[in-house]
């Protein structure tokens, strides 16, 4: 197996310059800003339900009993806790409907801008959702739907401007290693929000928004003053130009085995300092590139799996073993320290191999497996955390190589030449439909647990993940 010339010279990290250093920095912590605002609910989920059961199950409460008893939400915990699921399904529905239009916009709006005005406005929401509402006393199930709906359209701009500003700056030489440890924002979003939300939950819950609201917003700020979207803004070439001049760095990593000898990239080059304006393409031409249909479609039962983890871990961890919410919190973070893992390596193999289906389905056949043992994991925190750390490898790597890395090959096909405007859109495509997927597992994943227990909680995710390795061995690489 030839060892591709990218790493064999060393210049994988040396042919980069302070700009592009700039870029990874500025895209990655503005998605993991975002995902912090996200886990913040998940991570306060607890204290939620309890302020929104009567007093006779609140031992917390501070209101007087009357005032309480004509302000609460639920008659049980059981029923809170049915609406924190509805709640985390229409975020992503919206958050999937948003993906599909902001990729189309993202591609025909300055993408600095459109990544700013998510981050800031979806800050807003954030604040109102959890603290205002909290301050004010206003609990109302009507509100609370809406408002998440808003933050799900708003924050549905954040992945598609990040994965389209990092394809401009970032070839497909070494691209599986460089978005594999890039595509961690999220999972450091994850911790980061875990860690936030301990940290002020013994104040109340809606400080735990506060902090990661007004932490996004100041990130946004950040965004909107430093962000270069692309090369050309600053007169360097673009990615397209320098990689007609890599001799065999360019094998395709999404296209069947039988076009990998004919297959050479031809992108368009811009000329001296002429700016080529390029035309953005349809969404039913960006549906119609190969892959991008039948890796949505595996997205879509991967992501439902690893967003149940990302909603429902510290639930799961508090109610089913007992240990108090601020502890499931950190415990949590060891999901996502397997899941930054699992994205960098196999991002690493796959550059290596110069094929990303072998590697995912691997890692998915070993997800089934450690699913099964962590099912059985005993009232012990450490074995818990080694077992959810080897989980978040198998699951949380392969996402996060879907998402990112084979988004940007799949957006930078040679059936878009003189098309090139397709990241974003694409992007927007394979994240959207995952959404979708997790939309309906989180509705589910709330309904198993409340009718059958968490165990067949984890048959159902066993389901999911099983049910898309056939896909990945049958030629897509």
């Amino acid at each position: 197996m030839a060892w591709p010339n990218i790493f064999q010279r060393g210049t994988l990290f040396s042919r980069f310059s302070h700009h592009h250093v700039v870029v990874f920095l500025l895209t990655f912590f503005s998605y993991s800003l975002l995902h912090a605002s996200r886990k913040t609910f998940s991570n306060v989920k607890v204290s939620i339900s309890k302020q929104w059961t009567p007093s006779a199950f609140n031992k917390s409460i501070r209101l007087p009993v009357e005032i309480w008893n004509s302000n609460h939400l639920f008659p049980s915990a059981e029923e809170a806790t049915l609406f924190l699921g509805t709640l985390d399904t229409i975020f992503l529905f919206s958050y999937a409907v948003g993906l599909f239009i902001s990729g189309i916009v993202g591609d025909r709006l300055n993408l600095r801008w459109v990544l700013s005005f998510g981050m800031c406005s979806s800050a807003l929401v954030v604040f109102v959702f959890g603290t205002v509402t909290e301050w004010l006393h206003f609990y109302n199930k009507g509100l609370y739907c809406c408002l998440w709906i808003i933050n799900g359209l708003l924050q549905s701009t954040g992945w598609p401007c990040v994965v389209a500003v990092m394809g401009n700056w970032f070839g497909k030489a070494g691209r599986g290693v460089v978005f594999g440890l890039w595509s961690a924002c999220a999972s450091v979003g994850n911790i980061l929000g875990a860690c936030l939300a301990s940290s002020v939950l013994q104040y109340g819950y809606e400080y735990a928004f506060l902090v990661t609201a007004a932490v996004q917003f100041a990130g946004g700020i950040v965004i909107f003053f430093g962000l270069l979207v692309s090369p050309e803004e600053i007169g360097l070439p673009g990615i397209e130009a320098e990689e007609n001049f890599e001799e065999d760095s360019h094998r395709p990593l999404i296209n069947g085995a039988e076009n990998e000898d004919e297959y050479e990239p031809n992108y368009s080059i811009q000329e001296g300092s002429t700016v080529t304006q390029v035309k953005a393409v349809s969404f039913y031409q960006a549906c119609c590139l190969p892959g991008v249909i039948p890796y949505s479609l595996a997205y879509a039962c991967l992501k439902l799996v690893n967003y149940s983890f990302f909603f429902w871990l510290p639930f799961y961890l508090t109610n089913n073993f007992g240990w108090k919410e601020a502890e499931a919190d950190k415990l949590s973070i060891w999901y996502d320290v397997g899941g930054i893992i699992g994205g960098t390596l196999q991002g690493f193999i796959s550059d290596i191999l110069q094929k990303r289906a072998p590697v995912l389905a691997l890692s998915l056949l070993l997800a089934i497996g450690s699913l099964v043992g962590y099912s059985r994991s005993p009232n012990d925190k450490s074995i818990n955390a080694l077992l959810m750390a080897v989980t978040g490898f198998f699951i949380g790597g392969p996402s996060n190589m879907i998402s990112s890395a084979i988004s940007a090959d799949l957006g930078r096909q040679e059936l878009i030449q003189g098309s090139s405007e397709a990241l974003a859109t694409v992007t927007g495509i394979v994240d959207g439909t995952g959404s979708i997927g997790a939309a309906v597992g989180q509705y589910l994943v709330s309904l198993i647990q409340d009718n059958l227990g968490w165990m067949w909680v984890f048959y159902f995710f066993i389901l999911m993940v099983s049910e898309r390795v056939p896909f990945l061995t049958r030629g897509f690489s």
